[in-house]
């Protein structure tokens, strides 16, 4: 009588939370089409919930900008070897690697040197950082999954076999509550026009960041009829952002809703991310804002080869919202653009349907599916 046959083993790596809520989706989808498969790796709350065994949680992981991660070399080499001893213990199929890149293109060569296919979701951004980085990943990936359509062609000329399978968000993004459950249900007035904070998923983004949004938003909301609500991302809770609101100030602090904030809002101040394309994909009016160390930010000038840093911007193809980036993000520099969108009908009107492009250039839905298939490809060819 024969055995039973082994079941398909995945390993995974997401190191941040939009990678954590991507690969969610991935787990969902291979398990609906395989239910024998067994999926670990890093990840967070999300991929865990779908029934991927977390060796490791992104929560240690979610450093930004190059100083940032220099201090944490003794951490990420860590994770790293704990990975490098599952690519011996479990012997996956298929390693998938989820955005990420520092880290993940260099576990890339651990898991390629053991002979094990890799498939990369959510590419690098090597449009924005260094072209040149696509040839010396040809030998480390198997296959490419990109989101982007523009993306194709630049790992095309590489000979990296690469596909655009639309971007996940399109699966997942949608309200779940009307505008008036929403606002009662955060005491909210629905008579009075509402400002979103959304200031990000890393702690180094809260302490950098959100101050100025606070700042900001106060000095709208004593100009007149204004409120204002703070998007929370799942990974941090409410905790870090309380300890920087001031007492007394108006701001309420949503969890759970942040699609509905950001669909229901008149305007958002935005820290740069995939958060900029979900409120753009609202049509919403929002200024995009980033800040980082200064030496991280000087040697990001020296690398950065595109003329925007908000993902809305890039996909448009064009500046259709304004950024405001170290220096320039200024409490009163926000108040006066922001205070322009509130104000002016015309000019919010005209932000709204330049933002219109946003749902165009994301594909239909099915990235999860997608992805999923091509790693069982993978895993039935290796």
């Amino acid at each position: 009588m024969p055995g039973r046959a082994v079941p398909t083993r995945i390993l995974m790596v997401a190191g941040e939370a939009s990678g954590d809520l991507h690969g969610s989706g991935v787990v969902h989808a291979l398990r609906a089409l395989a239910p024998e498969v067994v999926v670990s790796g890093i990840g967070g709350d999300r991929m865990k919930a779908e029934g991927m065994e977390l060796l490791h949680h992104i929560g240690d992981l979610a450093f930004m900008g190059f100083v940032e991660v220099v201090r944490n070399l003794r951490t990420i080499r860590r994770v790293e070897r704990k990975l490098e001893r599952a690519l011996d213990e479990h012997k996956p199929d298929v390693v998938v690697l989820i955005d990420y890149p520092g880290f993940n293109l260099r576990f890339a060569r651990a898991v390629k040197a053991r002979g094990i296919p890799v498939l990369y979701y959510i590419s690098p951004q090597v449009w924005a950082w260094h072209r040149g980085r696509v040839k010396t990943m040809h030998p480390f990936v198997d296959r490419m999954d990109v989101v982007f359509p523009f993306e194709v062609e630049i790992y095309r000329e590489a000979g990296i076999n690469v596909a655009f399978v639309g971007h996940p968000l399109v699966e997942h993004i949608r309200v779940r509550s009307t505008r008036e459950d929403f606002f009662r249900r955060h005491g909210l007035s629905s008579d009075v026009p509402l400002l979103a904070l959304l200031p990000g998923s890393r702690r180094q983004e809260i302490d950098r960041i959100f101050p100025v949004m606070l700042a900001a938003a106060d000095a709208l909301c004593r100009r007149g009829d204004l409120q204002c609500a703070v998007g929370v991302a799942p990974n941090l809770g409410r905790g870090p952002l309380e300890t920087c609101i001031p007492k007394g100030a108006q701001a309420k602090l949503v969890e759970n809703e942040t699609y509905e904030l950001m669909a229901y809002a008149d305007a958002a101040i935005v820290t740069s991310g995939t958060a900029t394309l979900e409120t753009g994909w609202f049509g919403t009016p929002m200024a995009v804002v980033y800040r980082t160390s200064l030496l991280t930010y000087l040697i990001g000038r020296l690398l950065v080869r595109v003329p925007y840093i908000g993902l809305v911007n890039i996909v448009a193809g064009r500046k259709v919202v304004p950024e405001f980036v170290q220096g320039a993000m200024t409490a009163e520099a926000l108040q006066n653009e922001v205070g322009r969108m509130l104000a002016d009908r015309t000019y919010a009107q005209s932000i709204r349907q330049d933002l219109s492009v946003i749902r165009k250039n994301l594909g239909g839905p099915g990235a999860s599916e997608r992805v999923a298939r091509d790693i069982l490809d993978l895993a039935r060819a290796a």
